[in-house]
């Protein structure tokens, strides 16, 4: 099941979503993060040592290239993005669909891994609800959607250079989107609608995308 309106498109230089109508969103993107509204979400594969300040101008050249309309929300990552998962979940007339990348290169324990440089993230979670969801709903998003990768990859074993429990990499990023159809939802933790829609997306996308990294290189 898809949104109607909302177009993934996944390749080995990026993957990219791409709305009929703008999206509201909120992120930790690297370019056009916070809340704002976006007609296009892009993920933009870079080499592993990126340079953090060259961002903007790469992802500006990407999406010039590609003829991708403003206003859009830039995230990078060393994952391959042509190896990108898709989860569709849907509740009581909710659909939400993650779409993930997935590298595991520089696990992390949040509160325990010492200060580091900046590298491209590697795991990279878009979520795209169809939902008039409010903006303290959004944020409770941010929250839920990560509770449920901190979940996954600590199920998986996942485990720090330092040995300790690892609850994602050094620079994961998050998008979360609305499409602001629908009835109002302005609570979206794990046992709102909402919240359960995107958490059981999130989780199925990141299961499957955590268990191929860790075959290909464990």
């Amino acid at each position: 099941m898809t949104i109607a309106g909302v177009h993934v498109d996944i390749g080995h230089e990026a993957v990219v979503v791409r709305a009929d109508e703008p999206l509201t969103t909120a992120s930790s993107a690297v370019v056009g993060g916070g809340l704002g509204r976006a007609s296009a979400i892009v993920n933009l594969h870079v080499p592993k040592n990126f340079r953090g300040e060259h961002a903007d101008r790469v992802l500006e050249a990407f999406v010039a290239r590609r003829s991708i309309p403003a206003p859009w929300v830039g995230l990078l990552t060393g994952a391959w993005t042509e190896k990108a998962e898709v989860a569709t979940e849907t509740m009581d007339g909710i659909t939400a669909v993650a779409i993930v990348t997935v590298g595991l290169s520089n696990p992390a324990s949040a509160g325990r891994t010492a200060v580091a440089a900046w590298l491209p993230s590697t795991i990279n979670t878009i979520l795209v609800v169809d939902a008039a969801a409010t903006p303290a709903a959004l944020v409770n998003l941010v929250m839920t959607v990560t509770e449920a990768k901190v979940m996954v990859v600590a199920e998986a074993g996942v485990r720090t250079l330092d040995g300790d429990p690892a609850s994602g990499t050094s620079t994961d990023a998050i998008v979360i989107a609305a499409t602001g159809r629908g009835r109002r939802c302005e609570f979206g933790g794990p046992v709102s609608d909402l919240g359960w829609a995107a958490a059981r997306a999130a989780r199925a996308a990141l299961s499957t995308g955590v268990d191929r990294w860790m075959r290909e290189h464990v």
